[in-house]
């Protein structure tokens, strides 16, 4: 080291003259704004070494900001998920609420207005089958339920009980492949026998081709299976197929129509009309317009006229030009010659005036 320093000493010394020299004469120089050409320089030296140190420190004080935001954001976030959760949660228990408490007016005001006595169950298990459909309610003996008993809502029938314990029954849904019940058509009054085939349609067998069925047409219950009463829904028609012997009948049950969560059980069935057709309206027919303005008053007097009317009065104005009375003639006698011009009709004979009534005197 101390070779070095001996071996460059003369030109170190002469760098640092140098360098002090400079340094006295920028002190002693200014620029056109009267500043010191040193501080100029220590300026220009120092401002790239601050700028660099404040983005450094504004990058680590907005980085230490953020990430005390993002934590506290983080945090509300969380809060604000769980308060959504909840109210989700809520509201869809509100709603299941409303729905049931629907379904139980809804099966209120089925009762009262039925004749039949039921006895209101919720449905508490589906069977395990892939094709079967039963279900368990929570209804049973001490309910007074019996085997064999009917099952509805207040939009038609949806099965019947086939066992029967304490506290609960298993009823086979009408959709079931093994479930059968009779069944008539409202309009045409065809009776066939209602089947399930596994899904969420039925199916009507045992109706002649030559029957008549029609697509929209509604089938109630006719009670000649002696589990349903008479007169309750069953389903609407969607396909109708004619085929030999017996039509091909798909119809969508109506007792599936709000979901199945609470049913009626017929416990004493009365059985009870099927609905009347829906009324036919006729169709509005107008007046025919005029022939021509100056018939209008003719028109109004005569009344409706139309041209079966016109033809007759022509043809009657011809038998009376050529003295023919119509209704009249025997069979070899000769009928008018239509193709002669025709005549005017005759006017109508104005209706008689009624002599005016004489007063009559009271004794």
């Amino acid at each position: 080291m101390d070779s070095l320093l001996n071996r460059y000493r003369n030109i170190s010394f002469l760098l640092l003259m140098i360098l002090a020299q400079l340094l006295l004469l920028a002190y002693q120089v200014r620029s056109n704004q009267d500043v010191r050409l040193i501080r100029v320089w220590a300026v220009t030296a120092v401002t790239p070494m601050a700028k660099a140190i404040e983005a450094t420190r504004s990058s680590v004080a907005s980085f230490y900001r953020n990430y005390i935001s993002l934590r506290d954001i983080r945090a509300e976030h969380l809060q604000l998920r769980d308060e959504v959760g909840r109210l989700k949660m809520e509201n869809q228990f509100l709603r299941s609420e409303l729905a049931t408490a629907d379904r139980a007016g809804a099966l209120t005001a089925f009762q009262k207005r039925s004749q039949s006595r039921t006895v209101a169950a919720r449905v508490l298990a589906a069977g395990a089958g892939t094709s079967s459909r039963i279900v368990h309610v929570d209804r049973g003996a001490g309910d007074g339920v019996q085997k064999g008993m009917a099952v509805v809502t207040p939009d038609g029938i949806v099965g019947k009980v086939i066992a029967v314990f304490p506290t609960a029954s298993q009823v086979i849904l009408i959709t079931d492949p093994s479930f059968a019940a009779g069944v008539i058509s409202q309009r045409h009054r065809v009776r066939g026998t209602l089947k399930g085939q596994g899904f969420g349609t039925c199916k009507i067998d045992f109706v002649q081709s030559e029957e008549k069925v029609d697509v929209g047409e509604w089938f109630y219950t006719s009670g000649d299976d002696l589990v349903f009463p008479k007169g309750m829904p069953v389903g609407q028609v969607r396909i109708v197929n004619e085929k030999s012997p017996f039509l091909e009948i798909v119809i969508e049950p109506s007792g599936f129509q709000h979901g199945l969560e609470e049913v009626l059980i017929v416990l004493e069935g009365v059985h009870g009309p099927l609905p009347e057709q829906p009324v036919q309206t006729g169709i509005y027919l107008g007046t025919a317009p005029p022939e021509d303005p100056g018939a209008i008053g003719e028109a109004a007097s005569r009344g409706l006229r139309t041209d079966a009317d016109r033809l007759r009065e022509r043809y009657r104005a011809i038998g009376d030009a050529q003295g023919h009375a119509f209704g009249e003639g025997g069979p070899g006698a000769r009928p008018p010659d239509f193709n002669l011009p025709g005549t005017s009709p005759r006017p109508a004979t104005p209706p008689a005036e009624a002599p005016p009534a004489e007063a009559i005197s009271l004794p």
